[in-house]
């Protein structure tokens, strides 16, 4: 029996970047999540983001000393719990939106250096229908790079 099983969930994942867009309204330069490596529907996802050099945001986040910003992480983690909620929810292709409503506990453990995947574990916290409260981890390498506790609402898009 896998893990997925035994806890009561449903494993979906792997799933390739055409899911991921999918579920996502995100596109370049502002899609963080390359794969999903694991999604057990209602409780939790592992997604890839494969940080490169060719980001943008290093040009000036430092020269000499390239770190990916905090606030792109956490935004990755985002993405990668919109994916799972979007999944969970059976909204994927439905044009609904996932809207950050707060951010908390945010700690920075280890920085984010181009050339390396960044794995995004989130978790469901708490699940209902417009808000969801998710826990988020990213790790480089197996070391914790960024923790997080964030809330989002599930919404039409604007008109």
């Amino acid at each position: 029996m896998s893990e997925a099983e035994a806890t009561g969930g449903t494993n979906i994942g792997p799933l390739d970047i055409g899911r991921v867009m999918s579920a996502l309204p995100h596109r370049y330069p502002m899609l963080l999540v390359d794969r999903v490596e694991e999604l057990v529907l209602d409780q939790r996802i592992v997604a890839i983001k494969a940080v490169s050099m060719n980001e943008g945001f290093f040009q000036g986040h430092f020269p000499g000393r390239p770190i990916m910003p905090g606030v792109l992480q956490v935004e990755a983690l985002a993405q990668a719990a919109g994916v799972l909620a979007v999944e969970s929810l059976q909204l994927s292709g439905s044009g609904k939106l996932v809207y950050f409503m707060s951010i908390d506990g945010v700690k920075f453990r280890k920085p984010v250096e181009p050339g390396v995947l960044l794995r995004l574990e989130a978790s469901f916290v708490q699940k209902r229908s417009r808000v969801c409260k998710f826990a988020g981890k990213a790790y480089v390498d197996g070391d914790l790079a960024t923790e997080c506790e964030f809330t989002a609402m599930i919404a039409d898009p604007p008109k």
